[in-house]
C-alpha cells in the first residue's frame, strides 16, 4: 500500500514549521531594521549581519551531526524554547546597555540557532515520507518557509511602524512556545548509533566521513557547492544589505519606508512561495541536468536593479524595480533549491543524511558574512552611485552562473 504524503507525524512537522518559521521571519526582519533605524549605518547593519551568520555556519555541521544522532523531535523542541528564551532575555536588556552590541549577540545566538536546527528537519523527511515524495516533501517546507517570510515581514512592518519593537517581540515569543509545544507531539523513527571514543572524536568522525562522501563518493555534489557559495558572496548578500538600505536610507519613500521595506521582504516570500510551489507542482518534469539554467536566470534579474539606479531618480520606481526583480530571483532559486535538496536526500544513505546536509548548508553559508560585510562597505562607499554596486554584483554573478551550467548536466 502506498503511504500517503501527509501523515499524522509529517503534518506536525509542517504545522510546527509554520509557526516557527513565521517567528523567525518576522524577528529577522525587526532587529536589524531597528539597528539600521537607529544608526542609518549600511556598513554597520553589514557587520552585524555579518558576525550574525558566523555562529549558523559553526553550528550547523554539528547540528547535522546531534541530528543523526539524537531523535530530531527532542532537538526541535528544545531549541524552539530556547529561541523563546533569547528572546525574552534580549526583551528585558535592551534598555539597559549597549544596544548594538546586545543585537549582535542576539542575532548571533538566533542564527546559530537556525544553524542547528534546520539540519534536524531536513533529515527528518526521510523517515517521514517514502522516496517518491521527497520532492513534494521539500516543496512543501520550502513553501511554508517561503509563506512565512511572506506573512512575517508585513506584519512585522506594520507592528514595527506603528507600536516599535516591544509587540514584535513578544509575538515571537508566543510563536517559538507554541511551536515547541505542537513538537512535543510528533513521532519521528529514530535509531541510536554507537559512539566510538570521545564526544569530540565522535564529531571528527562524522564530519571526515560526510566530507569523504561529498569529495569521493559524490564528486559533483561539491562543484555544486562551490558554484552556490559563489552566489551567495555576490548575488545573496547583495539582496540581503541592499533592500533595507536603499528602500529605507536611499530611496525618498517618507514615513512609509519601513513599511514598504516590510512588503518588499513580503514579495522576496511571495517568490520564494512561488517557486516552492511550482517545484511541487512541476516535480516530474524538473530535470537536475538543466538547474544550472534557473541560477542564470536569477543573474539577469539583478540588471534591470542597476539600470533604474541610473536612469530613474523616483524612489518608487526604483522601489517596484527592485521589489519585482527580487520576486523573479526567489521564484527560480527556490526551484533549484528543492531540486538540490531532493537530489541530495534521495542520494545519500540514512545514517549520513543530516551530516551530508549540514556540511552543504555550511559550506553554502560560509560566504554569506564575507559578502554581507563587503556589500554593506562598498554602498557605504559608493553613496549617490549605488548602480555601480549592484552592476558588479549582477556580472560576476552571470559569469558563475555560466559556468554552473556544464556542472549540473554531469549530474
Amino acid at each position: 500500500m502506498k503511504q500517503k504524503l501527509f501523515t499524522k507525524d509529517f503534518t506536525l512537522v509542517v504545522i510546527g514549521q509554520i509557526i516557527s518559521l513565521f517567528g523567525n521571519a518576522t524577528l529577522r526582519f525587526a532587529l536589524p531594521l531597528y539597528l539600521l533605524n537607529l544608526t542609518g549605518s549600511s556598513a554597520l547593519y553589514g557587520t552585524v549581519i555579518a558576525c550574525a551568520f558566523i555562529p549558523a555556519i559553526l553550528l550547523s555541521p554539528v547540528g547535522g551531526i546531534i541530528a543523526d544522532r539524537l531523535n530530531k523531535r527532542n532537538i526541535m523542541v528544545t531549541l524552539d524554547f530556547f529561541t523563546a528564551a533569547v528572546i525574552l532575555i534580549f526583551f528585558l536588556l535592551m534598555d539597559k546597555g549597549n544596544l548594538t552590541a546586545l543585537l549582535t549577540i542576539t542575532l548571533m545566538l538566533l542564527y546559530g540557532i537556525a544553524g542547528a536546527y534546520q539540519p534536524s528537519v531536513q533529515a527528518a523527511i526521510p523517515s517521514l515520507v517514502n522516496q517518491g515524495h521527497f520532492m513534494a516533501a521539500n516543496s512543501i517546507i520550502n513553501t511554508i518557509s517561503s509563506f512565512a517570510a511572506l506573512t512575517g515581514p508585513v506584519l512585522g512592518g506594520i507592528l514595527y511602524s506603528a507600536f516599535g519593537i516591544t509587540p514584535v517581540l513578544w509575538l515571537c515569543i508566543l510563536c517559538f512556545v507554541l511551536s515547541a509545544v505542537m513538537e512535543l507531539f510528533i513521532h519521528i523513527p529514530f535509531q541510536k548509533q554507537d559512539r566510538d571514543g570521545s564526544i569530540l572524536k565522535t564529531v571528527q568522525t562524522d564530519f571526515a566521513e560526510s566530507i569523504r562522501f561529498i569529495r569521493k563518493d559524490k564528486p559533483v555534489i561539491g562543484k555544486a557547492l562551490l558554484a552556490a557559495c559563489g552566489i551567495n558572496l555576490f548575488l545573496s548578500s547583495m539582496i540581503i544589505v541592499a533592500m533595507p538600505y536603499l528602500i529605507t536610507e536611499v530611496f525618498d519613500l517618507g514615513v512609509q519606508a519601513n513599511r514598504l521595506y516590510g512588503f518588499a521582504q513580503g514579495a522576496l516570500a511571495a517568490g520564494g512561495l512561488t517557486g516552492g510551489i511550482c517545484a511541487g507542482v512541476y516535480a516530474h518534469r524538473l530535470s537536475i541536468q538543466k538547474a544550472g539554467n534557473l541560477i542564470i536566470i536569477s543573474a539577469l534579474a539583478v540588471f534591470p536593479i542597476s539600470a533604474a539606479l541610473l536612469l530613474f531618480s523616483s524612489g518608487m520606481i526604483n522601489y517596484l524595480v527592485i521589489t519585482l526583480c527580487c520576486f523573479a530571483i526567489m521564484v527560480f532559486s527556490t526551484i533549484f533549491t528543492v531540486q538540490m535538496m531532493s537530489f541530495i536526500q534521495a542520494e545519500t544513505p540514512q545514517h549520513l543524511v543530516g551530516k551530508v546536509i549540514s556540511v552543504i548548508l555550511t559550506v553554502a553559508m560560509c560566504a554569506q558574512p564575507l559578502g554581507n560585510a563587503l556589500y554593506g562597505v562598498l554602498f557605504e562607499l559608493c553613496r549617490g552611485a549605488e548602480y555601480a554596486v549592484v552592476l558588479f554584483s549582477g556580472i560576476v554573478s552571470l559569469l558563475i552562473a555560466l559556468r554552473t551550467v556544464n556542472i549540473f548536466k554531469k549530474f
